[in-house]
């Protein structure tokens, strides 16, 4: 098969077709991945397409090209579970792509429930953010919703309460308010976090139209969210280092740690902690000790949402 004929046509932005999303992402896993990194000796010096050609990877598969062909362009339907963990080990997959793939070539069927539909917090969960008064805490939700947070999240990322509801949301802070580009000094790596958490929303939910409604606009107001988006790359963020520049105290490095929800996984509980002793400590008390001072000089967007 020619190599020039795998690409497909692209979906209009914003539109999250199951088949298109199936078929992109495993081209792009393909295409960064060479004869070499597998094991396999290159067809010639010069190959017309970057990575992987279908016919290799079906042979470390070890599926037929026809068979394989009829995956990538979003056939999945019929795959069944020991095809995909073949091809999944073939393309080296991380176990957040793997559980990628397997979303989007056997979606599961989702009760259906009102588009317009508000993701609930449990009142304990509220109580819980309010005692954490030393540590920022953040509830998120799917498509990257801000639920709930607490005093010393509101001091450290800004007072979200002065937003409109739809706009307490991580991509839209992130990619569409100029301020979070200052506040993060890893911007790229922030934004990349938040859009693989994105796609990873749409291989579990392909048919929200909120989600649909989000990529459209963010495709539409900003490049940088369109060249993510395209590059279809997939992780949980579970953990990690947080470096910020806070408008009062400056640099702050703090621990990232993400807790899903037993009664409900697509809730997380993000908290943010200093190491102690650590100048990271010392600003985190200074501002707990401005109180409202310093929540209001955030980002320059008070207290937990209490919707």
């Amino acid at each position: 098969m020619d190599e020039h004929s795998e690409s497909v046509h692209e979906p209009a932005a914003g539109a999250l077709d199951p088949r298109a999303e199936l078929s992109e992402f495993l081209r792009t896993r393909r295409a960064r991945l060479k004869p070499d990194d597998v094991g396999l000796r290159g067809f010639g010096r010069y190959r017309r397409v970057p990575g992987l050609r279908r016919e290799e990877l079906a042979q470390l598969a070890g599926v037929s090209v026809a068979y394989y062909t009829r995956l990538e362009q979003g056939n999945g339907r019929t795959v069944s579970t020991e095809v995909l963990d073949a091809i999944a080990r073939a393309l080296r997959l991380s176990d957040a792509e793997h559980a990628h793939l397997t979303h989007l070539a056997k979606p599961k069927r989702h009760k259906k429930k009102p588009a317009g539909r508000t993701q609930q917090v449990r009142g304990p969960l509220r109580t819980l953010l309010d005692t954490m008064d030393s540590v920022p805490a953040i509830l998120v939700g799917r498509r990257s919703d801000i639920l709930a947070w607490n005093r010393m999240a509101a001091a450290v990322f800004g007072d979200w309460a002065e937003l409109p509801t739809r706009e307490q949301n991580w991509a839209r802070l992130v990619f569409l308010r100029p301020e979070y580009r200052d506040l993060f000094v890893d911007w790229e790596l922030k934004a990349g976090d938040v859009v693989s958490q994105l796609r990873m929303d749409a291989g579990s939910h392909p048919g929200d139209p909120q989600l649909s409604a989000l990529v459209g606009e963010l495709s539409v107001k900003s490049e940088e969210f369109r060249r993510l988006w395209a590059t279809h790359d997939v992780k949980e963020k579970c953990h990690g280092i947080q470096r910020l520049l806070h408008p009062l105290v400056g640099g702050l490095d703090l621990r990232l740690e993400s807790f899903h929800l037993a009664d409900d996984r697509e809730q997380v509980l993000v908290t943010y902690h200093a190491e102690p002793n650590s100048p990271s400590a010392e600003a985190l008390r200074l501002l707990a000790s401005w109180g409202t001072d310093a929540t209001r000089a955030g980002t320059g967007t008070s207290s937990a949402r209490r919707p």
